[in-house]
């Protein structure tokens, strides 16, 4: 016991935002691309994502900037895409939120939303049409389903597609739609005779419009859109083939909401390290308000939050790249993660005191974020309630 004691003693305690070493269960490309997407982050992002946040606007100009390094689409495999593992995925998703939620969001979408459903159920014509450009960032896509009364419940769409003759012809409206106004194509789910089917339209197809959502208070350096379809004739070649009914769409937000569980780990380590830095420079009372035991009590919840949440968040790619991972452990992992990063970010916002709720500092904007993070791709009362499904074999929704 003794020489044991001492082993322990030995060890050097890792870094605050890492106490647990999961930085370790990275592999050598894993590690890589950790440290080139956070070097991105910190050079090209941060310098200009507040000034983005206040005036709403989204840095277009970024997008060159993660194609380059191969995150559009990293993880679906071919027609320009990485085929990087799942979590090589992850942390990359996890150090663009430490830059900015929209930003994450804007990759989540392109890759998982907009791209996953075109490899996994369009045609082979569709594939070599679409994906080289989106992995290469010279086109844009966006994911429409949610709808004004129809958000939680997708069954209730009311954006329908009928035969025309040998097409299609598209009516109705979808709404809270990340990059809608920027996109070149829009993978739009509507109801048809058949069930739930997948369109892809483009830009400028006549009756397709879009209108912007302003005076959000909240991914801010984001662009959200309602889509509008007005008698819009789509040809055959528009349908994704490969799908009928909700599981195509689901299957997507699946996707999305393995990347969110990583994304906001990134966004709570962010407010994590402000807070920590401005512990030991704040002075108070002849000292820093790091020696006092409230703020102790702070930074120790907070770093317990990030350890668990990142270890979930690990464990949910692990299972991923085995094959072996459930929709319930991702609805399980983005519950619990966003809740606690929002959590993480209400702390770190009383430590900075009244300068929490300025740009000169990431928290507000985070903590404002995350509200939306907290919303989309499932609402935490939808992923609660899969939960309580699943524990205890009972539907709530019916």
């Amino acid at each position: 016991m003794t020489t044991t004691h001492a082993r322990q003693s030995e060890v050097s305690l890792p870094t605050a935002c890492d106490l647990f070493r999961v930085d370790d269960l990275l592999n050598d490309d894993e590690r890589l691309i950790r440290d080139t997407v956070r070097s991105m982050v910190r050079e090209r992002v941060l310098p200009v994502i507040g000034d983005h946040f206040e005036a709403g606007t989204f840095p277009r100009e970024l997008v060159a900037e993660v194609a380059k390094l191969g995150l559009l689409g990293m993880h679906l495999v071919g027609y320009g895409c990485a085929g990087a593992t799942a979590i090589a995925y992850g942390v990359a998703c996890e150090e663009l939120e430490a830059g900015d939620s929209g930003l994450r969001s804007f990759v989540s979408v392109q890759g998982s939303l907009a791209m996953f459903p075109i490899l996994a159920y369009g045609s082979e014509e569709q594939k070599q049409r679409f994906l080289p450009e989106m992995a290469a960032g010279s086109m844009i896509g966006c994911f429409g389903l949610t709808e004004p009364d129809a958000g939680s419940d997708p069954g209730s769409m009311t954006t329908v597609a009928k035969r025309h003759g040998d097409g299609w012809m598209l009516n109705g409206n979808k709404m809270w739609i990340t990059n809608g106004s920027l996109a070149d194509v829009a993978v739009v789910w509507a109801a048809t005779d058949e069930g739930v089917r997948g369109f892809l339209v483009e830009r400028g197809t006549p009756g397709f419009t879009t209108t912007d959502v302003h005076r959000k208070l909240s991914l801010r350096a984001s662009v959200t859109s309602g889509l509008h379809f007005d008698s819009v004739v789509l040809p055959e070649a528009a349908l994704l083939p490969g799908v009928t009914g909700l599981r195509g769409p689901l299957s997507c937000l699946n996707e999305a909401r393995y990347g969110i569980a990583w994304g906001a780990m990134g966004a709570a380590r962010a407010c994590f390290e402000a807070a920590v830095e401005y512990s030991k420079t704040r002075r108070v009372f002849d000292g820093p308000i790091a020696r006092f035991q409230l703020t102790q009590a702070k930074l120790a919840s907070m770093a317990t939050s990030l350890v668990q949440g990142r270890l979930v968040a690990h464990r949910l790619g692990t299972l991923k790249d085995a094959g072996q991972l459930h929709p319930v452990q991702v609805s399980l992992a983005k519950r619990a993660n966003v809740r606690a990063a929002i959590e993480v970010a209400r702390e770190a916002r009383t430590i900075l005191g009244a300068n929490g709720i300025t740009l000169e500092y990431p928290v507000i904007r985070h903590m404002n974020n995350l509200e939306s993070v907290l919303t989309y791709e499932g609402t935490e009362e939808v992923h609660t309630l899969i939960l309580g499904k699943a524990i205890t074999g009972e539907d709530a929704f019916s």
